[in-house]
């Protein structure tokens, strides 16, 4: 046992050592050409479309609110966050509250993003809760109700499509089958109502049939119906599948588009396939294997060979490779990045945030004091659960790590309203572990704490109104803290934690407050100023 938990360990440090290597450049290069990831963080499980000059992506969110992150972009590389597509998540279910917090690594997972009739269409499931949709006008938003497709269990990765005589279908897979058919998926297509809000369950049909077969998406592409999804080897590995037909119902052909290599490329398998110009194809996707920094997104050149749509590098055998680097899909100047910073001063939170769950609305302001958010400390639901307390306390909020060389993340906090039993600072989080730094306040004194794998170290005493917390960590993931009682000078902590993967999700950083004794005490937070590198 030992002796393979070894091979695993060495298997997994050398995969992710080497992809931290290919990490050292990303995105747009400045000269033409970019580098992979475009998206050197946690957007997972990816969908794009094009609308006229526009991209448009959507990206799961687990049990993070507002859930379904949507991001803009002008040439694939250049991204930006414009919104999301469910404020509530208790308009799913009231485990995603912040008082009960029972949706760890499940919630709102895949989905697919469709533009017609006028309106932009995002259809996506939890495996608990069966399949959710929401339209709108304009994908920053304001997005419809959530409207509840079909209360059901067991099933995921959905995509809406419109076919040319006006007939709406939905792609889903159920993977909880009965065991005497050894666990195989089904995916599932159905006709919709016109509406897009009901499913005519007498018009089901199963497309195909397999083990691990999910991540549907559907086109028409020149008069032929392609399904694509990603398939399971027997080795366990995703990797890209297509079918196609000359009619929807089928029969398919189907084909493997990409090759996987985990030492080399860490799954590229889930995503959108996007037409730039009429000779010019591109796969926007995740990385299936997660890692500290979660599943990042790459770019993926798409060339067609007898009318397959191959992914990547094309080998002799027309299968393709990941590929790291290549030209532009579309030369254009953008300012657009992923956003990070924040000084307050808007009514309404920016875009890059998202609570660990719902959370509790009167807890929280940017109006009780102007330029600052405030944050309200009350009782966490599991307070004898001394290990994880984080994970259950509401009202934390949180953002994502960004993978790349450099990253520094600082907060400011006035701490001059804490009370006995508060505590408040700033964390890496994930459900694998999580450490912070941060005030404790007992006995009406105030301490600086260091928190990691469930121990506590007190660091010093504090005495100020105002503490300023800061975190850097590197491509690896390994983060120190430091702090500062004038915004100046910052002392380091002697300790180094490793971000860690979870749950599903990377790690995020994040602002906590929680009270273990009353519902009482609150922190002002200043800003929070948060740069990466290129």
């Amino acid at each position: 046992m030992k002796k393979t938990f070894s091979i695993l360990f060495c298997i997994q440090f050398f995969c992710f050592g080497l992809f931290g290597q290919m990490y050292k450049q990303w995105g747009d290069l400045g000269n033409g050409t970019y580098a992979n990831p475009v998206l050197p963080a946690d957007f997972s499980d990816l969908d794009v479309i094009r609308v006229g000059n526009d991209y448009y992506a959507i990206s799961s969110t687990m049990q993070f609110s507002p859930g379904m992150v949507v991001l803009h972009s002008v040439d694939l590389v250049n991204w930006k966050i414009i919104g999301h597509v469910v404020d509530d998540l208790t308009k799913i279910s009231p485990q995603l509250n912040w008082d009960k917090m029972n949706r760890y690594g499940r919630a709102v997972w895949a989905g697919s993003i469709r533009y017609y009739k006028n309106k932009f269409w995002v259809y996506f499931g939890t495996p608990d809760e069966g399949f959710f949709m929401s339209s709108a006008t304009n994908p920053a938003g304001p997005w419809e109700p959530l409207h509840h497709l079909w209360n059901v269990s067991g099933w995921d990765d959905c995509c809406s499509f419109l076919d040319d005589d006006g007939q709406l279908y939905f792609i889903a897979t159920n993977f909880s089958t009965d065991p005497k058919n050894k666990k195989e998926y089904n995916i599932h297509l159905f006709k919709m109502t016109a509406d897009g809000k009901q499913l005519i369950m007498e018009s089901d049909t199963i497309l195909y049939q397999a083990k691990g077969s999910e991540a549907n998406k559907l086109y028409k592409i020149n008069g032929l119906y392609y399904h694509y999804f990603s398939q399971v080897n027997e080795l366990g590995q995703r990797y890209i599948m297509m079918g196609r037909s000359k009619n929807i119902l089928g029969p398919y052909e189907y084909k493997q588009l990409n090759k996987v290599d985990r030492t080399k490329d860490r799954e590229p398998n889930q995503g959108g396939l996007i037409k730039v110009t009429d000779d010019q194809w591109y796969f926007l996707t995740h990385h299936g294997r997660g890692d500290w920094e979660g599943r990042p997104a790459s770019l993926l050149p798409v060339t067609w060979i007898n009318n397959w749509p191959i992914i990547g590098k094309v080998g002799k055998d027309t299968i393709g490779e990941m590929v790291w680097t290549g030209k532009k899909p579309i030369t254009v100047k953008t300012q657009q990045t992923i956003q990070t910073s924040d000084e307050f001063q808007s009514a309404k939170l920016n875009v890059q945030w998202e609570w660990n769950y719902q959370p509790r609305a009167d807890k929280w302001s940017l109006t009780e004091r102007k330029g600052f958010l405030r944050l309200h400390a009350f009782t966490p639901f599991d307070p004898t659960n001394k290990e994880q307390l984080l994970l259950r306390a509401g009202n934390t909020i949180t953002q994502r790590s960004m993978r790349t060389n450099t990253n520094l993340a600082t907060v400011k906090l006035d701490i001059s309203n804490m009370v006995d039993g508060q505590h408040t600072g700033l964390t890496h989080f994930s459900t694998a572990g999580y450490s912070t730094i941060g005030i404790r306040m007992n006995n009406g004194q105030k301490f600086l704490v260091y928190h990691v794998n469930g121990k506590d170290s007190v660091v010093r005493t504090i005495t100020h109104k105002d503490i300023w917390l800061q975190s850097s960590w590197n491509i690896d993931g390994m983060n120190i803290y430091s702090y500062s009682l004038d915004g100046k000078k910052f002392i380091a902590l002697t300790n180094s934690s490793q971000l860690r993967w979870g749950s599903y999700r990377g790690d995020r950083i994040g602002i906590y407050n929680y009270n273990l004794l009353a519902e009482k005490g609150f922190v002002d937070v200043d800003y929070f100023r948060y740069s990466y590198s290129k």
